[in-house]
């Protein structure tokens, strides 16, 4: 019997193997990088957060100290796993913008919350790596202080684009990132280049302009941070130019170029509830807190509490030119919560006639109110 037959068949390289795993597990794409060749983003970020573009995202300055660098959220990483999960839509995202009774919910939002499927395939690969090498390993997905797209560019999955979101040429700008970091010193991808170019599609079409120069984002501006991060009354200049978005905003991902490389995704988790398609703006109106949670259930949409959707809403409704929802509007006149009745008061503004205005002001006004509310009337006058 010679050696080569007494030894067995001869394995594929573990890197070979990781890749098959997580292939497996349900990923599209998995590329390693060596954390030493990971840049720092610590000084970047730090002057990102100390100018406030941050906005009220507290968590990126109390994380700030563990972002920069993989090695600062763990010492003992050598090598990083960075996958990627298609969630390509089946239609043109920004279609949905032209139908002004209708809502305006980021793709990534239109099914079941990402972060829990993808954990899962994390952890499966992860066991699968620590049974074949005894490795430690740490996983992570969006909600740890990780930069994941700074990690996929490295690990050549895509580049961050003009907008900072990563662009691949082969799903264009929807893939879901998760990562692996372990103790084993495996061999590195080659990291992806920038192909943007002299476009500017990205740049150009914000609603808001959160866009100060390529590959700068202020947050504070951006629509997606808006609706879902900031707390308490939208800033008046943003009003009109969030249109019917409710939930997000996907204009800078869908208006890429790269995206004629892309396809529909074939995660089922991932495609679009019926629900979720094209939810009209008077039925979302009319949701109470136990609605709201039921309609949204396992949704990303859920965290933000029915008070910050709402807000989203009336803004959409004020939007929309249609007075067929000024009887929406005028019942949450009188919700309990002071930022939908404050923007309850400037989509009546919005839609309603002076009269209408001044009867509801006349009926509604007392000097006891919440100073946004009082604000609102105020601005609109009657």
């Amino acid at each position: 019997m010679t050696a080569a037959r007494r030894q067995g068949p001869i394995k594929e390289p573990l890197e070979t193997r990781i890749k098959q795993a997580a292939r497996e597990a349900g990923f599209d794409i998995a590329r390693f990088v060596s954390a030493s060749r990971v840049p720092d983003r610590h000084d970047a970020l730090a002057r990102w957060v100390g100018e406030g573009k941050h906005g009220q995202m507290g968590w990126m300055e109390d994380t700030l100290e563990r972002r920069g660098h993989p090695a600062s959220l763990w010492g003992d990483v050598k090598s990083i796993l960075v996958l990627g999960q298609n969630y390509g839509p089946e239609e043109d995202p920004l279609a949905a913008l032209e139908r002004k009774d209708e809502a305006a919910i980021s793709v990534y939002a239109r099914h079941k919350d990402y972060h829990d499927l993808i954990k899962k395939r994390l952890k499966r690969v992860a066991r699968w790596l620590v049974a074949e090498t005894g490795c430690e390993v740490k996983v992570f997905v969006d909600t740890a202080p990780v930069m994941e797209k700074p990690l996929a560019e490295a690990a050549g999955l895509g580049w961050q684009g003009k907008h900072t979101n990563l662009v691949s040429r082969e799903f264009g700008s929807w893939l879901f990132l998760g990562s692996i970091f372990t103790t084993l010193d495996l061999a590195a991808d080659e990291g992806e280049r920038d192909h943007c170019g002299s476009c500017r599609s990205c740049l150009d079409i914000c609603p808001t302009k959160a866009f100060p120069a390529p590959y700068q984002l202020d947050a504070r501006r951006c629509i997606s941070y808006l609706t879902i991060e900031h707390k308490g009354v939208i800033p008046l200049e943003f009003r009109k130019p969030m249109g019917n978005r409710i939930y997000g905003c996907d204009d800078c991902l869908a208006v890429c170029p790269w995206n004629k490389f892309a396809a529909r995704t074939a995660e089922e988790a991932f495609h679009t509830r019926e629900a979720l398609r094209a939810p009209l703006l008077k039925d979302l109106a009319r949701l109470d807190d136990a609605s709201f949670r039921t309609m949204f259930s396992g949704s990303p949409v859920k965290r933000i509490g029915r008070t910050r959707f709402l807000r989203n809403v009336l803004i959409a409704i004020g939007n929309s030119g249609d007075v067929s929802l000024l009887p929406e509007v005028k019942s949450l006149l009188e919700d309990e919560a002071p930022e939908v009745r404050a923007m309850a008061v400037w989509a009546l503004g919005e839609l309603g006639t002076s009269e209408e205005v001044v009867a509801e002001k006349e009926r509604l006004m007392s000097s006891e109110e919440e100073a946004d509310v009082l604000a609102e009337w105020a601005r609109i006058g009657g």
